[in-house]
C-alpha cells in the first residue's frame, strides 16, 4: 500500500495540516546525492547491530542492556549525514523498554538479517510482542512494525524516538516543556511563570487529520510517519500525544494504542507499521511499503488478501460539515472521507470480516449498519441516509451544533492544546445565556465542572402558543468522573440522570473531549414552563469527588428544547 502524508510541525504553533494534494519538496531517494555517501549494509557484534541505509542514515540497535535508559532492542544511535541525533542518555524504544513489557519478562532477543540486496530487517522479540526495524537501500528512513498478541502491562503500546533537542529544536509549542517551573496536574502537565500550560498531551491531533508529524532544525527534519493504524483503538477522532519537548530532547511518539481517553477494547494480532524519516527540512514523500511482503513479518497481510467497500452516496447531509465513514470490529479499524455534496466514498485495503459501518457528521454518529468485507473483492453499498441526526428536529431553541464536538463553545477552540486553567482561557463562568441574544462562542462554555462553573443558567422566552410539554436534550461528548447533568427549570427539578459509559481516565484536562457521544432526553411537563421568561439551571452532579478541574465534568455537544418526543428518539 502507498500513502501520502500531509501533516507538518511548525515551531511556533500546534501541529498544522497541509493539503493532501500539496507537492512534496523532498525526494526520499535523493538524499545520498545531497550528503555524504554511505554503503548499504549490516554489521554486527556481541553488543549491537548497525544498519547503514545507504542514504546517509546509519542506526544502531542494542543486543543487550547498555546501562540505565538503554536496553535490548533500543536504538542507541541515529547518525544522519554524519550528525548524531539519538539522545545519549536514553534509547529510542517501545514504552519504557522492551525487556519488561510483560509481567515476568526479564529480557528481549535481537536478531538481524539482510533479506536481499536492498532490504535489511532487525527483529526484537519481547514476550508476546514482536518489533521490527527495517531499512531499504537508498532511503533515509527507519521503517518499523509492531505486532503483539497480548497487551503489555502498561496498557499501551507506543514507540518513542528520543532525538537530541540541539539538532531538532523546533517542535510543537503546546508540548514544549522548556521554561516550565511547576506542576499543574499529575506528573505530566506543567506551568510557566507567565501562566501558560504545557504538556505532551497538548501535541495531540485527531488521528484522521495527520499522516506524519515531527520537528525541525537548521537544514534538517525528522518525521514520524504512520500507515493505516488499523490495529489502533479509538477510531478516526481519537487524540493522543505526539511529541514532548524537554530540555534535552524531542520525544516523537507514535501511539499504536493507548489507554488514556480510550472508548473501546485494545486490538491485538495486527501488524502496525510506521516509520521515522529524515529529510533536509522538507516534508517526507509517500511511504511505500509494498516491499513488506518479502520481509517475513509476523501479522503481515498482503494487499490481494484484503477487500474494499464502496458507497454511492449519503442522503441527508448538512453541507456545512464534513462527513467521515468509519468501519470497526474487534480485529481492526478503518475510515475514509465522504465526498462533499454526494457522500460517495471508497475504502480499500481492509482485512476481511464483518464491520460496523458508522457515518459521522464531523464527529457525531448519524447512521450505522453492518457490512461484510471479502478478500479480493469490493462490497458495493446503496445510498445511505443520515437519519439519526438530532439537528433534523426543529427546536424552539438550540445552543451549539450537533456535530460531536464542543469547539463552537466558549474556550472550545483551546481545550485540546492547553490546560483549562491556562491564562489564555476566557472565564469559565459567563453570565446567564439568553436565547436569541447570547452566542455559543462567547456565552456558553465548552466544559462544565462541579467545582468550577456549576450551575450554568439559560434564559428563554415562550409565547402562549408555545406553552406545551417539551423535551430538553443535552448532548455530551464525554464525561469525567461519572459526571451527569442536573436540571431545574423555574424551580421544577428534573429526575436524576444516569451516568453514561465513558473513559475512566482523565480527558478534559489532557487535551481531549473525545469520549462517547450521548444525549440526555429529559421530559419537561407543561407545568414546569411559563409564558414569558423561563430560567433553566444546568448543574453537574456525581458521586465521585474531586477538586477544581479534576472534579466531575462534562463536555458539551449541543443543548436544545424541542416539542415532546418519546423517550427513545433514535438519536441516543
Amino acid at each position: 500500500m502507498t500513502a501520502t502524508f500531509i501533516l507538518v510541525a511548525l515551531p511556533a504553533a500546534a501541529l498544522a495540516i497541509s493539503s493532501p494534494a500539496a507537492s512534496h519538496d523532498w525526494d526520499t531517494r535523493s538524499a545520498t546525492a545531497q550528503g555524504a555517501p554511505s554503503s548499504f549494509g549490516l554489521t554486527e557484534d556481541a553488543a549491537s547491530i548497525t544498519v547503514d541505509t545507504g542514504a546517509g542514515l546509519v542506526f544502531t540497535v542494542r543486543r543487550g542492556a547498555a546501562g540505565t535508559g538503554k536496553g535490548a532492542g533500543d536504538i542507541v544511535s541515529m547518525r544522519w549525514r554524519g550528525v548524531e541525533f539519538q539522545d545519549p542518555a536514553k534509547g529510542s524504544q517501545v514504552n519504557i523498554g522492551f525487556a519488561d513489557l510483560y509481567v515476568g519478562q526479564v529480557t528481549a532477543s535481537v536478531a538481524a538479517t539482510q533479506v536481499d540486496a536492498d532490504h535489511i530487517k532487525v527483529t526484537v522479540l519481547a514476550g508476546d510482542l514482536t518489533h521490527y526495524y527495517m531499512a531499504r537501500r537508498g532511503v533515509p528512513t527507519i521503517f518499523m512494525a509492531t505486532c503483539f498478541v497480548r497487551e503489555p502491562q502498561l496498557g499501551l503500546v507506543r514507540y518513542i524516538a528520543r532525538i537530541r533537542l540541539g539538532v531538532l529544536p523546533d517542535g510543537p509549542q503546546p508540548s514544549n516543556l522548556t521554561g516550565t517551573d511547576h506542576l499543574i496536574e499529575g506528573h505530566d502537565v506543567f506551568g510557566r511563570p507567565d501562566g501558560q500550560s504545557r504538556s505532551k498531551h497538548y501535541s495531540n491531533m485527531r488521528l484522521k487529520d495527520w499522516r506524519f508529524f515531527g520537528a525541525r532544525g537548521p537544514g534538517v527534519a525528522a518525521w514520524m510517519v504512520r500507515d493505516d493504524n488499523e490495529g489502533g483503538s479509538g477510531g478516526p477522532f481519537y487524540r493522543s500525544l505526539l511529541d514532548q519537548g524537554t530540555d534535552t530532547d524531542q520525544e516523537l511518539t507514535y501511539i499504536v494504542n493507548y489507554g488514556e481517553a480510550q472508548t473501546e477494547p485494545m486490538r491485538t494480532g495486527i501488524l502496525d507499521s510506521y516509520a521515522l524519516a529524515f529529510t533536509t527540512g522538507g516534508e517526507p514523500g509517500p511511504l511505500d511499503i509494498d516491499w513488506y511482503g518479502r520481509m517475513g513479518l509476523t501479522g503481515y497481510v498482503a494487499p490481494q488478501a484484503r477487500g474494499a467497500v464502496t458507497g454511492v452516496g449519503i442522503d441527508g447531509m448538512d453541507p456545512a460539515f464534513r462527513y467521515t465513514v468509519g468501519f470497526a470490529n474487534a480485529q481492526a479499524q478503518y475510515w475514509t472521507e465522504a465526498r462533499p455534496g454526494t457522500g460517495a466514498f471508497v475504502r480499500e485495503g481492509m482485512l476481511p470480516g464483518s464491520y460496523r459501518l458508522t457515518i459521522y457528521k464531523n464527529e457525531r454518529e448519524v447512521a450505522s449498519r453492518d457490512v461484510a468485507v471479502r478478500a479480493g473483492s469490493r462490497t458495493p453499498l446503496p445510498t445511505l441516509r443520515a437519519d439519526h441526526d438530532p439537528a433534523h428536529d426543529a427546536p424552539l431553541w438550540r445552543i451549539g451544533e450537533w456535530d460531536g464536538t464542543p469547539t463552537e463553545f466558549l474556550n472550545g477552540d483551546k481545550v485540546t492544546n492547553m490546560h483549562p486553567s491556562d491564562v489564555r482561557m476566557a472565564s469559565w463562568t459567563p453570565p446567564p445565556y439568553v436565547i436569541g441574544q447570547s452566542k455559543p462562542a462567547t456565552g456558553f462554555p465548552a466544559y462544565q465542572w462541579i467545582d468550577i462553573n456549576s450551575p450554568l443558567r439559560i434564559r428563554f422566552t415562550l409565547t402562549r402558543a408555545q406553552l406545551a410539554s417539551m423535551t430538553l436534550r443535552i448532548g455530551i461528548t464525554t464525561a469525567f468522573a461519572n459526571a451527569r447533568p442536573e436540571v431545574a427549570i423555574n424551580g421544577w427539578q428534573a429526575p436524576p440522570q444516569a451516568a453514561t459509559d465513558q473513559p475512566k481516565s482523565r480527558t478534559l484536562t489532557v487535551g481531549t473531549y473525545r469520549g462517547n457521544n450521548r444525549i440526555y432526553a429529559i421530559a419537561v411537563p407543561t407545568s414546569a414552563l411559563r409564558i414569558g421568561q423561563n430560567e433553566l439551571a444546568l448543574s453537574v452532579t456525581s458521586g465521585v469527588h474531586g477538586k477544581g478541574f479534576l472534579s466531575a465534568g462534562l463536555s458539551y455537544d449541543a443543548i436544545d428544547m424541542i416539542p415532546a418526543v418519546p423517550p427513545d428518539d433514535g438519536h441516543r
